[in-house]
This record gives structure tokens, sequence and C-alpha cells, in this order.
């Protein structure tokens, strides 16, 4: 027998309605904020990702997926959305387009890195990216995407925000993290020793305990930013309030890379049982233009599809219940069976969610068969039946029977 591979998982019938419902959840979100859909491969040339999401960062360095094709080219299963929706922005010349373009993606991704609950090797994100608007407007209003988004979903959550600033707000905050860390140096996890020097950010979001420890009394960021940045910054603020989007602000949230520049959020999970960030995304600015285009802003957001589910279960979300045929056609014999088939064709060429007999089952068993798979009626075609014309439908939740001609199927069935 051959075995999935470590860190895939299979969506299986019974659970692929609950992967639907998200799904239609995001692409109903997505609608109503007027964001159209992109598809961009599920592979590109690794230099995109290098360049995209970070040379020095664990995604890059430790967790992609990369090979040689047969034309010696480096090629990497995507880790993440938001680099080739960049690269389709640039490569389409969305640039001298309609302003802001605004786009959502639903996509699988791979990254190498130890499965556990909510994250695997192959994973699948819903993300929104928004190009050529610089003001904070349109950081509230991604913020707004997610939020909307959460609450379809029934997830209870926090908004926490923060503003990394620009390059020239982050030269002077760097300086200040090296002068603040060098004591703690031999303190440090093995990455953070490598990070501070290459990306002293970074040091901020360390998960080890140690590190945590010496980041609590850590400058921060929001004492660094200059006149513009933190008039952004406000009025983000004014934005969200004049929303009523509640938030708290929370000036250990990073990113590290250069072209993330002043917003960044995390909606993060206050249900018990399913603490941690379920979405996070900010504004890059800077990424167009590392990629190879021209001068753009940009902001956008992330949230991992199978962490929001996890989420959902775990704190009893409105997950809908899998829908189930109106109407099991069961026939006595042979002949019965035919006439049962073809009026279940009949019926769902119609609109009726319908099913019949394809084991050649009794009576009895189509009776269990059809409890099974919920059926909310049953229509019994015997010789009788076939001979008049009527067929006798059972309702399964209250056991009343009734006839109902052949010709008028369709319509009581609809009508039910």
């Amino acid at each position: 027998m051959i075995n999935i591979p470590k860190g895939t998982k299979d969506v299986l019938p019974s659970e692929s309605y609950k992967w639907q419902f998200v799904e239609g959840v995001c692409r109903s979100v997505s609608k109503r904020f007027h964001l159209k859909e992109i598809r961009t491969p599920t592979f590109e040339h690794t230099e995109l990702f290098q360049r995209g999401v970070g040379e020095t960062t664990d995604v890059v360095t430790k967790e992609m997926y990369t090979f040689k094709d047969k034309g010696d080219r480096s090629i990497t299963l995507k880790p993440e959305g938001t680099a080739g929706a960049a690269r389709s922005f640039i490569e389409n010349g969305m640039a001298s387009g309609v302003l802001p373009v605004k786009m959502f993606y639903l996509t699988p991704a791979f990254r190498y890195e130890r499965p556990q609950a909510g994250r695997l090797r192959e994973f699948h994100q819903f993300g929104v990216e928004i190009f050529g608007a610089k003001g904070a407007d349109t950081d509230a209003e991604a913020i707004m995407v997610a939020d909307s988004l959460l609450k379809g979903l029934g997830i209870k959550v926090k908004l926490y925000v923060n503003s990394i600033g620009c390059p020239t707000c982050r030269a002077r905050f760097n300086k200040a993290l090296k002068e603040f860390f060098a004591p703690h140096l031999d303190e440090l996890c093995y990455d953070c020793k490598t990070r501070f020097e290459k990306n002293p950010l970074r040091l901020l979001d360390c998960k080890e305990e140690g590190c945590k420890k010496i980041n609590a009394g850590a400058p921060t960021i929001l004492e660094y930013l200059c006149e513009e940045c933190a008039a952004h910054f406000e009025t983000l603020k004014e934005y969200l309030t004049a929303a009523g989007i509640e938030y708290e602000i929370n000036p250990r949230i990073v990113r590290g890379l250069d072209y993330y520049t002043r917003t960044v959020f995390e909606f993060v999970s206050t249900s018990i049982g399913a603490q941690g960030t379920v979405c996070g995304g900010g504004r890059y600015d800077g990424l167009i233009e590392e990629l190879g285009g021209n001068s753009v802003p940009a902001v956008g957001f992330a949230a991992g599809i199978e962490r929001l589910l996890m989420v959902m279960e775990q704190t009893g979300s409105a997950l809908p219940e899998e829908e189930t045929p109106t109407v099991y056609l069961a026939g006595m014999d042979a002949a019965c069976r035919k006439k049962a088939f073809t009026l279940c064709a009949f019926l769902r060429s119609a609109g009726v969610y319908a099913e019949t007999d394809h084991m050649e089952r009794s009576i009895k068993a189509q009776f269990k068969y059809a409890d099974k798979i919920g059926a909310k009626y049953v229509a019994v075609i015997g010789g009788n039946e076939l001979e008049s014309g009527v067929m006798n439908v059972k309702c399964m939740a209250t056991g009343e029977s009734e006839s109902v001609a052949f010709e008028n199927a369709s319509a009581y069935f609809l009508e039910k």
C-alpha cells in the first residue's frame, strides 16, 4: 500500500463541505469589498521567493521545496501567495491600469517543516493583496476584510496593530536594537545570533523562551517613528475607530523584511483552547520595486484555511450541517429500479437533490441507506406504483406518507 506523504492530508468527502463553506465565506466577503480573484502557478522560479520572501527568512533558508527541472532551472513550490501575486502584477502591466488593483486568492502552499496541529507541509491560504494605494484608509480596509471574514466564520479574535515605520525609521531602530542586544549576545539562540548582524528587527519575533525574556526589555519601534510614519499610524487608528473595529497596539509585532513598511497587524483567537494567530498582514510598499517593478505601494494579509477550520471546530463556531438529499427513490425490483433511476435523473435536471440505488439492495436495505445519507424523503416504487404512475412518499422525520404522481414529482419536491 502506498501511503500519503508526511505533512499532507486528504480532504475526504465527509469533510469537504466544511472547506466549501469557508471558501464560500472568503469569496462572499471578497465580493463585498470588490476584490477579484487571481490564480498564480503552483511553482515559480526560486529567485522570486528569494527576493520576494527574503533570503534570510526561515521560509527560504529552511522550509522551501526547491528542485531543478529538466532544463536545469531552479524551481520552487510556492511557500506563500504574495510573491506570486506581486510578480503577476508586474509582469502583466497592472500598474498602468486602473488603481488600486484589489485581488484575492485561495491557493495551496508548501513548506518543509515539522507537521503539527494546524500546520502541514501542504496547506492552503486565503490571501488579499491591494496594490497602488498608499493611504492608511487602505490599510484599514484590508483589516476590515479580515475582520469581516473572521466574523462571518464565527471566530472570536483580538486585533493587534503596530507600525514598523519606513527604512529611515528602522535604520535608527536597528541601531538601538543592536546596542540593547549586544550585552546579551551570548544568551541568544543560534538563529538570533545570526539575525543580530543581518536583520536585528527579527530578534523581536523569536519564539525561544530565553530570547523572549530578553526581548521584553528591548526598545519599541514606536519610539523611533518619523513624523510621516507616526501620522500614518494615527490616521489608521482613526479609521479603525470610525469603522467600529476594536484593536490593541502591540509594539512587538514586526516583519523582518526591508520592503515591509508602516502598518503590521495580527488577529489572534481569544477562544478557550484555540489561542494563536489566525490571520496576519501588513503594508509592503517596497515589494514591487524589490521584484523589479516601479515603486508601487501595497498592503495585504493571509489566513491559513486549515488553521481557520481547526479554530472553528475547537470553539464550536458556526460550521453548517452537511447538505443531504431531498429524496431517495427506492425500487422494489429491476423494472422499478429502472423507473426510479429515470425519475431521479428527471428530478435532478429540475434542480432537486435526489439519489437512488446502485447496489441492487432490498427495499429494507434501501431505507437503511437512505437514513444513513440523511435523505428527507423516500419515494417507493413497486409494481403497483409502476402501473398506476403514482409513488408512495414517506417523510423520514415524521413517518407520514402520501401519494405523488410521477408527473408531479419535481413540483412536489421543489416545494419541499
